[in-house]
């Protein structure tokens, strides 16, 4: 029986407009784009060139640190532009979809006699290994470094997130074969979800542990931080459930199929479902039609307290696994703005009435409230107050407030003593949900870690 890790502190928001379990139809757009800065931590050096040809799995750049990881198209067609920014950076690499979706074909490797050394060559040269990260830091894992644990989440708990049970239930063959060539690099801890039958449970050449909680315990590094806590010196791996899927169809295919089933939420969307889309994929035609009303909306590459605001010819960024939709607010004006005890607004600290009427009685005569979201900050930043709003949803065993102090004074002695080594900018995404000083944490942490990393390496 699995191991069972019970989390009492987080916070689950109710959002509207989650997916329903249907596939949509859509129409891949002509139109791709990699871009390096999604991929952080790295230095882009270009293969190719305006005008050349690529098929699906073909390299288009590679690391200039690790130049044996490489990173691919995931189309097949042929560079239509290489946009540079300022000292000739690499901003966007334009690919014009064929629409014939060829693949670039690998050479047969068994897993049961393939080495570490076999596996970690084949996935950067795959431009897989663009899709394991590490702690520390939060970037895409040193090949160099052998880690003490590979984590994958099995689960999602952030708001409106896929249910991977409906995602991957069809294909946990192509999980097993991805779980069993991470095992060749490191011991794998899966963790599922308590209290529900999901095919996770069966995987195997996996260390399985249940968790039952809210929001934030389906994240990564929740998990990590109750089982194997990160070390100065130490490194472990984390590869996303859907990820672990590309992988597997590597071993299994011998193809590069970056297809992943998308979850378009959020109150704004019509018709919320899932749709199989790519990476790097333009979001304007699988949106056409699909938004409510006129107002101004804000497009997220993500879920709504980590994603990426995107522009609506944007771009659908390598890691994600949802499209959330909400409405700026711009043209939203309230009088007395949060003084006003109104119905429909979410609140933790209960300064309004409809979280006191969300007990199981009310919701049994009136149903769940239908919350009103949209982007606004509502407030302006201001000093920190330590009032322990983030010991509340944030379930480490750190000391949130004086780990962001030391990151916001740039202390770097401090930040590796309160936890720095074991934290990502997605764990502290509620912290600043809830935030009474408007501190923008999840940018805190990021150029934290970059710090520490550039120091301390």
């Amino acid at each position: 029986m699995a191991n069972l890790i019970t989390t009492k502190r987080g916070l689950d928001i109710p959002v509207n407009g989650k997916a329903v379990e249907s596939i949509g139809t859509c129409t891949l757009p002509r139109e791709f784009a990699m871009i390096p800065d999604y991929y952080h931590g790295i230095t882009p050096k270009m293969v190719v060139k305006e005008g050349d040809v690529v098929k699906a799995g073909s390299p288009v750049f590679y690391d200039k640190q690790f130049p044996d990881t490489k990173f691919v198209s995931p189309v097949s067609g042929t560079i239509k532009a290489i946009n540079r920014g300022e000292r000739r950076k690499i901003m966007s690499i334009q690919i014009e979809n064929d629409g014939k979706m060829d693949f670039a074909s690998f050479d047969p490797l068994a897993l049961a006699g393939a080495s570490r050394e076999q596996i970690v060559l084949r996935l950067q040269q795959s431009g897989l290994w663009a899709y394991i990260k590490q702690r520390p830091y939060d970037v895409i894992a040193n090949p160099s470094v052998t880690p003490k644990a590979v984590f994958v989440s099995s689960f999602d708990t952030a708001p409106l997130a896929p249910n991977n049970d409906y995602v991957l239930g069809n294909q946990m063959a192509d999980f097993q074969a991805g779980i069993d060539a991470l095992a060749k690099i490191a011991p794998v801890h899966l963790g599922v979800r308590s209290g529900k039958k999901t095919p996770f449970s069966t995987v195997k050449n996996a260390i399985i542990t249940e968790y039952a909680g809210p929001h934030p315990v389906g994240n990564v590094g929740i998990q990590i931080n109750h089982i194997s806590p990160v070390n100065k010196g130490e490194t472990v791996y984390t590869v996303a459930a859907q990820d672990v899927v590309f992988i597997g169809r590597l071993f299994n295919k011998g193809v590069v199929d970056l297809t992943r089933t998308v979850a378009l939420t959020g109150p704004s969307v019509k018709a919320p479902q899932y749709f199989k889309l790519l990476p790097g994929v333009k979001v304007e035609e699988l949106l056409k039609d699909k938004i409510k009303g006129n107002a101004t909306h804000r497009i997220i590459s993500g879920n709504i307290l980590t994603g990426d605001k995107i522009p609506g010819n944007g771009y659908l960024d390598p890691y994600a696994t949802q499209i959330t939709i909400i409405e700026e607010g711009n043209e939203t004006h309230e009088l007395l703005g949060w003084g006003m005890p109104r119905i429909r607004r979410f609140s933790m600290s209960r300064a309004y009435l409809a979280p006191l009427l969300e007990t199981k009685l009310m919701r049994g005569v009136f149903g769940h409230i239908r919350y009103q979201w949209d982007a606004r900050l509502m407030g302006g930043r201001r000093a920190m107050i330590m009032s322990g709003e983030y010991d509340k949803v944030l379930p480490m065993d750190i000391y949130p407030e004086y780990l962001f102090k030391a990151m916001i004074t740039k202390d770097l002695d401090k930040m590796e003593a309160l936890g720095a080594y074991e934290i990502a900018p997605e764990d502290v995404a509620l912290c600043e949900f809830v935030c009474t000083s408007k501190l923008p944490l999840q940018q805190i942490v990021r150029e934290s870690l970059d710090l520490m990393k550039k120091e301390l390496e």
